[in-house]
């Protein structure tokens, strides 16, 4: 008997490899590998299709990369963030056809990736994070004023980014007007926080991204950034050290469940601090994977979509097989239509 059907759709614009890391996962979890879907067909203006087939399965069908594929699985992953809103009618439809995934969750998806919502959720439910003001296309004096309230050391984030090259530690005016202007010059809100001092005693800035799955901790790294005015990240430089879920700080590992518990996200990478009591950054949708981590998140995450496959069969078992079945509907340049 062949093991389940997966579907892997990402963004191949992505600089991140997740994919890779994901469709070795597939493999070595079900004995074949994923069909990769290219995530753009499945936007507005796009060709992908999402239909049901035979009434109860699901089938995507991508005109211009020659597929029609039926799958058990469908892992969506590695969708830049600045594209995420863009496959919210696809997600949607996912959802619709009771497709087997952990990637419809349209609310928290834009929860996390927009900033200021993250902000405006993480108050809401008591998340610990750093005081800070969300600025769109301030006035000087507003933003100076923001700068004075928040001590004058601070970080500057775009509302939507990746990466952190477009992050900024701002601690004198000069800084904060070339902030302002970079934001201007790209029509984006921003965010304006105050440093954590996550500085180590050697002089480095630390923080740790805590991986949860499910409600529990399965991977930690702790990232080292010698560069104190670079953000911390493993793209900017920092290098990183596995923790076992177990080394974790405890204070950490509660923090990292109850920020992807806020946000809604079923799994999530969340970057924090211990200092002050232990703060977060901010919630990662799809964080990336670095090497040695195939066994330690990917493999877990493809794992959680085939035990998630495993428990729709068991609730399945022993129903009449004409309920539940619904007429085909399909996802097509902007809106999707639902018969």
């Amino acid at each position: 008997m062949s093991g389940p059907c997966v579907a892997l759709i990402t963004d191949p614009t992505s600089p991140e490899g997740c994919r890779d890391y994901l469709a070795r996962a597939v493999e070595l979890l079900t004995g074949a590998p994923p069909h990769r879907i290219d995530s753009r067909h499945f936007a507005p203006c796009g060709t992908g299709r999402v239909r049901d087939r035979d009434g109860n399965r699901l089938r995507l069908d991508v005109p211009d990369q020659g597929l029609e594929v039926v799958p058990d699985v469908v892992v969506l992953y590695e969708i830049p963030p600045h594209r995420r809103r863009s496959l919210t009618a696809f997600q949607r439809l996912l959802a619709h056809h009771r497709a087997v995934t952990l990637g419809t969750g349209v609310t928290a998806w834009r929860t996390a990736t927009e900033k200021d919502r993250t902000v405006d959720r993480f108050r809401r439910d008591g998340i610990a994070q750093m005081d800070t003001v969300v600025l769109a296309r301030p006035g000087a004096r507003e933003a100076a004023a923001a700068f004075d309230e928040l001590g004058r050391d601070t970080w500057a984030r775009p509302v939507v980014g990746t990466g952190g090259s477009d992050t900024f530690h701002v601690t004198s005016e000069a800084q904060l007007a070339q902030a302002a202007e970079y934001y201007a010059r790209r029509n984006s809100a921003w965010l304006l926080s105050r440093d954590a001092g996550n500085i180590t005693a050697d002089g480095h800035r630390h923080q740790f991204r805590v991986f949860v799955l499910g409600g529990r901790v399965i991977h930690a790294r702790e990232h080292i950034q010698p560069a104190t005015d670079t953000p911390c990240n493993t793209c900017q430089g920092a290098t990183a050290t596995f923790i076992a879920p177990r080394d974790l700080p405890r204070r950490l590992a509660e923090l990292a469940v109850a920020a992807t518990a806020s946000v809604g996200l079923p799994f999530a990478g969340v970057d924090l601090a211990i200092e002050n009591g232990g703060v977060v950054f901010e919630v990662n949708v799809q964080p990336a994977f670095i090497e040695g981590e195939l066994e330690h998140v990917a493999v877990p995450y493809i794992q959680a979509h085939l035990d998630a496959l495993a428990q729709t069969a068991g609730s399945h078992r022993g129903r009449h097989p004409a309920r539940g079945r619904r007429r085909g509907s399909q996802v097509h340049g902007r809106t999707p239509r639902v018969a």
